[in-house]
């Protein structure tokens, strides 16, 4: 990572003002005594185009901080009762659904970039220059940053999106400004999507075509994440349209015929089908060694299914591991970003919930022949708008494991009887579930941030 990024990242001693700022600013994880800090401004701001360009193109703080508290409570894998036992509190509790509010860089990490994002926005009006698409691909990176880790966060501190409801239901706290005097206060759900949409949207009329480097934004990374924001929200018709959009500017697949089936990592970080990159830390809990895979999810994938051998490993005890990744680490590390296969099941999902079967079945066909042995695939052609939707959704579960997308789904698909599904965990003959519409798909904000700000904790 460090020699692929070497000649992107900044000087971050020089910078460390601006970082301190950022971290101490932020009332709702910072001390008391910090609150009343005034640092010299001509020393926190950034104050050329450089120093901008150099905040966003910093890896490790932009785009590898996302939270990953959702796959860990999601229904993909299970945990032994001895490796359940190692982990810390946190992970503990989130595995089997339980309040716990010390959540730490889940909640702390996407709010502290998106101050860097804050930063650079609020700085970005008082720098001269006269290179206008420099300027505007900055200003459309940060939004975009900006919204895709409000949403992250939306996914675990608000409830899921209910339009006859979004007006009343708490959403989460939208940062705008750097302005540390500017209290955070929680909006309702209604607030927060326009939020992110308003600031993707706008991302869109600055990012270029295509990005110099994948893990710096660009039209179709923007299209892409309007496609997922959209259908969380169950917003069918928006969702179609971004998906299409994106699609129309970069829409290449990967023919796992040409991946090997016993390579350790075989996906490569920035592989064919990544359009942004973008990664969790790695948590313990999804570790090959620990997180086994649910039975009968690895069932369903047939014996011609490149993706059995591809996507994981058999453990000692004939139980099986997750292994395709693509952030090409060797981790439990999960990929978060925008990817080709992500939006052909958008497409196809959001067509037949639109009443065109014909896209549906083209998009999930070109999806699905890329998957199989060469010449065994016999695209699917149930024209019965139930059934193929349900396989759809299955399809989507089997080819985006490991995403922090699960948790969003099953938020969703909940709000349907005929998709809405009851998860459980056995930790040495105790039962957990977790019923359609529980509390505990929403999860407790971190209690510094009640505790200093007073925010409004969720139940």
């Amino acid at each position: 990572m460090k020699k692929i990024f070497s000649n992107y990242t900044f000087h971050f001693i020089r910078y460390s003002y601006v970082f301190i700022l950022v971290i101490l600013g932020m009332p709702f994880y910072s001390c008391n005594k910090y609150l009343d800090a005034k640092p010299d401004a001509t020393i926190a701001t950034p104050s050329t185009i450089d120093d901008l360009e150099g905040i966003l193109n910093y890896y490790n703080f932009i785009n590898a901080r996302y939270p990953s508290a959702s796959e860990v409570s999601s229904d993909d894998y299970y945990l032994t009762a001895t490796d359940w036992s190692t982990l810390a509190d946190a992970p503990r509790n989130y595995y089997i659904w339980q309040k716990y509010d010390n959540i730490g860089g889940d909640y702390t990490a996407p709010y502290s970039t998106i101050e860097y994002t804050n930063v650079v926005l609020d700085a970005l009006s008082k720098i001269s220059t006269s290179d206008i698409s420099r300027k505007n691909i900055v200003q459309g990176s940060a939004l975009f940053i900006r919204a895709s880790n409000h949403y992250a966060l939306a996914q675990l501190f608000a409830k899921a999106y209910d339009k006859n409801t979004s007006n009343t239901d708490m959403g989460i706290v939208i940062r705008l400004t750097s302005d540390i005097a500017v209290k955070p206060v929680r909006s309702s759900i209604a607030e927060t999507y326009s939020s992110i949409l308003s600031d993707l949207q706008r991302s869109v009329l600055l990012l270029p075509a295509s990005p110099s480097q994948k893990f710096r934004p660009s039209k179709p990374a923007a299209y892409g994440m309007l496609a997922r924001v959209y259908l969380s929200m169950s917003d069918y018709k928006n969702a179609a349209l971004y998906a299409d959009s994106a699609l129309s500017l970069y829409n290449k697949l990967i023919n796992y015929n040409s991946v090997s089936t016993t390579a350790t990592i075989p996906f490569a970080q920035f592989n064919d089908e990544v359009i942004y990159d973008a990664r969790t830390s790695a948590p313990a809990a999804l570790s090959s060694s620990k997180a086994k895979i649910d039975t009968i999810l690895y069932a369903s994938y047939t014996v011609n299914d490149l993706r059995k051998t591809i996507l994981f490993k058999k453990n000692t005890n004939g139980s099986y591991a997750f292994k395709g990744n693509y952030t090409g680490q060797n981790n439990a590390s999960l990929f978060t970003g925008i990817a080709t296969n992500e939006l052909f099941l958008i497409r196809a999902e959001t067509a037949i919930r639109n009443a065109n079967v014909t896209v549906a079945l083209q998009a999930i066909n070109s999806l699905l022949i890329t998957r199989y042995k060469q010449g065994t695939y016999t695209p699917y052609t149930n024209t019965d708008p139930t059934q193929l939707l349900a396989f759809i959704l299955q399809e989507r579960r089997k080819d985006l494991l490991f995403r922090t997308l699960r948790w969003t789904d099953l938020r969703r698909l909940n709000q349907d009887v005929n998709y809405s599904k009851t998860l459980s965990r056995n930790l040495n003959g105790t039962i957990y579930t977790l019923v359609p519409g529980s509390e505990r798909y929403v999860f407790e904000i971190d209690r510094n941030a009640v505790n200093i700000s007073g925010l409004i904790q969720n139940p």
